[in-house]
């Protein structure tokens, strides 16, 4: 049975998803009569799926199982980019598997380990709802000092979203806060009813107006391995490749590393900030300190 919550997520998903498509986009004849509201009706794309009214109805309602042939189909239909593609199906999963209880999150000692060998590369281990779990000494000289911020605060998006001078520091500060949007959508689709999500989501909507609108609007960025630019106060601009690991122990929690072409100002950049962060004694920090 589907809570109201992924009814919610799964329905308007594919009402937004609709709505910006007309008959003509995919291939069907304009009648001619004024629309009382825009984009395709249920009717129109369940008969493009080859299913009935009342099937597809249900669908939008969280009320029935969903074959997967049936997502494909409906992805194809819809324009579906392949972000936008895998939330659908992640929507689907989330809504049949409903509401869970997840324990407290911990970085997980291994990735921990290979924090405090990566000493010339800023590197973060990122869990669920893009909470910082722990951090190595150059990610804070870099980014910020996270272990000025309160554990319970410790959050890449509410940071992106809600701290001038981190917003300040990201030259490409819309693309990098839309993504980060996605990964809630994602995670939002994933585990549906998750009330520190809902908060974090519900806070993050009242306290900035490109959060709400994006959050709203249900549009997804890809979520590819990519170039951040950053504007640092003490070496300058920075070009750094970011990629991320997975935890195979935990597949919530994944290893965020960030690495700069070598003979570049940005290496040196890196270089030069690593060498005033040396020290063997400080450990990586961590989000329960």
């Amino acid at each position: 049975m589907c809570t109201e919550g992924d009814v919610t997520e799964l329905g308007e998903f594919l009402k937004a998803c609709r709505t910006r498509l007309g008959p003509r986009t995919v291939g069907l004849p304009e009648s001619g009569t004024p629309r009382r509201v825009p984009g395709l009706r249920r009717e129109e794309v369940a008969q493009l799926v080859g299913i009935s009214t009342h099937s597809y109805a249900r669908l939008e309602q969280g009320r029935a199982a969903v074959p997967r042939t049936v997502l494909v189909t409906l992805a194809r239909v819809l324009h579906l980019d392949d972000a936008q593609r895998d939330h659908l199906f992640e929507l689907a999963a989330g809504a049949a598997r409903g509401p869970r209880r997840r324990p407290a999150q911990k970085a997980h000692p291994q990735l921990r380990r290979l924090l405090n060998e990566l000493s010339t590369s800023p590197a973060l281990v990122i869990g669920r709802h893009l909470d910082i779990l722990a951090w190595n000494p150059l990610a804070a000289a870099v980014l910020t000092d996270f272990g000025t911020v309160p554990a319970k605060k410790r959050n890449y998006a509410r940071l992106m979203f809600t701290d001038p001078a981190f917003r300040e520091l990201c030259l490409d500060w819309r693309t990098n806060a839309r993504t980060c949007v996605t990964h809630l959508r994602l995670e939002a689709a994933r585990y549906p009813g998750d009330p520190g999500l809902a908060a974090l989501v519900g806070e993050l909507s009242v306290a900035d107006a490109d959060f709400r609108q994006w959050w709203a609007g249900r549009q997804m960025n890809g979520l590819r391995t990519g170039t951040k630019r950053l504007r640092h106060p003490l070496v300058g601009d920075l070009t750094l490749d970011w990629d991320s690991l997975t935890c195979t122990a935990d597949p919530a929690q994944k290893l965020l590393i960030a690495t700069a072409d070598p003979g570049t100002p940005s290496h040196d950049g890196l270089l030069l900030l690593a060498s005033w962060t040396a020290d063997p004694n400080q450990p990586a920090g961590d989000a329960a300190a």
